[in-house]
């Protein structure tokens, strides 16, 4: 329960102010990678999905280690989706919205890329790394829902896209108390 001391105690201090500078230069880099996500032609940002597949590939066996196959399945997912949490989280914590913000569009981009993996559970076009089982296929199968693979994915791409646009959403309403203040 210290911990949650601790974040009661975080919560009464006052927020970092958002400069316009800083607002606007996030505004831009928002909406970058946004247009790029929504146009990218196979789904893949080089750059982010290359370092959120690293995450993802060290989930396996850091989740493996709690005994379960489908854990460790899922656990390449978890971790993806886990360490930009805990980066927002660490921001959040320091009361600095536009690290948080970042976080959580970072965390949401990831939900794109895991739909993206999630779609392709029947079909298993994309190449994995060191080849080895599909982890959506798997699991899928293992929850009797693989025929509903892409609705699934769907689903978690408007949330990955939630995720992003309210990230920048909270953000502009952090700048615009910023400058009430």
């Amino acid at each position: 329960m210290d911990w949650l001391q601790g974040l009661r105690e975080t919560g009464a201090e006052p927020w970092e102010p958002v400069g316009t500078g800083s607002f606007a230069a996030a505004s831009l880099g928002f909406a970058g990678l946004m247009v790029v996500a929504a146009t990218v032609q196979d789904g893949w940002i080089p750059l982010l999905d290359g370092v959120n597949l690293v995450f993802h590939e060290a989930g396996h066996p850091i989740f493996g280690l709690f005994g379960s196959e489908t854990l460790g399945f899922l656990g390449g997912t978890l971790m993806q989706l886990l360490v930009p949490v805990i980066v927002g989280g660490a921001f959040w914590r320091k009361r600095q919205a536009l690290g948080a913000a970042v976080a959580a569009l970072w965390a949401g981009e990831n939900g794109l890329n895991i739909a993206r993996y999630m779609a392709d559970a029947r079909s298993q076009l994309l190449p994995l790394v060191g080849g080895g089982e599909h982890d959506w296929a798997t699991l899928f199968g293992q929850w009797g829902c693989l025929a509903r693979d892409t609705a699934i994915a769907g689903a978690v791409r408007a949330a990955g896209w939630m995720v992003m646009l309210g990230a920048w959403a909270w953000l502009a309403w952090r700048w615009r108390r910023s400058r009430q203040a």
